[in-house]
């Protein structure tokens, strides 16, 4: 694993998080969030957390998404915006522009789109 700050929702539980898609749920429209989120099912729309989100394996999520801290384990197409992190993992895809302040891409991971990279502080 890489030794990448900003990662410790990696060791959430599911139960740490307040609002959760069940895989069985398909939802379309605009979410907008204060606490962490996490999506085991489909979302098309738009995402708004101002915290963090986590975008599970099984997850498919076509949606332009602003949130804190962005792990994708799922599928994601459209633009993504992570004020702090957005984490690619293995299992992974994103297909669209990612800003953010750091980025990492696991190998075996698939991303096709852009990459802008803001400085720590710097409004998206």
């Amino acid at each position: 694993m890489f030794d990448v700050k900003d990662t410790d929702f990696f060791d959430l539980e599911e139960e740490s998080f307040k609002n959760i898609i069940e895989d069985d749920i398909l939802f379309t429209g605009t979410i907008r969030t204060k606490t962490s989120f996490m999506i085991h099912g489909k979302v098309n729309g738009n995402i708004f957390s101002e915290s963090d989100l986590v975008i599970d394996s099984n997850a498919v999520v076509n949606a332009d998404i602003k949130a804190e801290r962005v792990l994708v384990r799922g599928k994601v197409c459209g633009n993504v915006i992570g004020n702090k992190l957005i984490f690619v993992t293995s299992s992974g895809s994103l297909e669209g522009d990612i800003t953010t302040e750091k980025v990492v891409l696991e190998p075996g991971c698939v991303f096709t789109g852009k990459c802008s990279m803001k400085t720590s502080g710097q409004a998206v």
